[in-house]
């Protein structure tokens, strides 16, 4: 069997087995520690990091304490807890919704979208697009049924791009407006492509 080395461990060239599978676990593991010691750097924590990345990803519905304290799996008071460390750090800003005053809205300020797009993981996206287009959607394939699967297990709502979710439906051609048949909402192509805490895989 023909093998390759990489970060001292022996990945065979054969198909995969079941036996792969603490292998692809620590693989995970070594990309993730990659990152974390970048992001290190700056003086955020993991769980400031992904609240602050979140928000540069998020829909406009999406941007709320409770969706934050759901993707980061957390309770209210410890997603509370980052939120405040990144409005000290004047990263983020809090803002009553226009239409709901019992509803807070959350906005990166400047220097939180300039951290947000300096983000370590944009390496790691970069390194992704080298990558074949078998490898790519089979990367792509596999890392979101695992990602489904233990957020099913444990109970978790997952979170998704818009456009892939059932309740999203796509204007006519030439169109660039859609449509959100949950949030009865009119949804621009910038909308399209974001997280939603609403999402509901199609």
């Amino acid at each position: 069997m023909l093998a390759s080395r990489y970060f001292g461990l022996m990945i065979a060239r054969t198909p995969a087995t079941p036996a792969d599978a603490p292998l692809i676990a620590e693989l995970i593991e070594r990309l993730a520690r990659l990152v974390r010691a970048e992001r290190h750097a700056a003086g955020l924590n993991p769980a400031q990091w992904d609240a602050l990345t979140y928000l540069a990803r998020c829909n406009r519905y999406s941007n709320t304490p409770g969706a934050v304290a759901r993707f980061l799996n957390a309770t209210k008071g410890t997603a509370s807890q980052t939120l405040n460390a990144l409005e000290r750090k004047h990263l983020l800003q809090r803002r009553p919704d226009p239409e709901s005053g019992r509803i807070v809205r959350l906005f990166l300020t400047p220097r939180g979208e300039t951290l947000a797009a300096r983000d370590p993981m944009q390496e790691l996206t970069a390194t992704a697009a080298t990558l074949p287009a078998t490898q790519r959607e089979a990367m792509l394939q596999g890392l979101a049924a695992m990602l489904t699967q233990l957020q099913r297990g444990r109970g978790d709502r997952p979170f998704g791009v818009c456009h892939t979710c059932r309740h999203f439906r796509t204007g006519a051609k030439g169109e660039r407006t859609h449509w959100c048949t949950l949030l009865e909402q009119t949804l621009q192509d910038s909308d399209s492509t974001r997280l939603c805490a609403e999402h509901e895989p199609a």
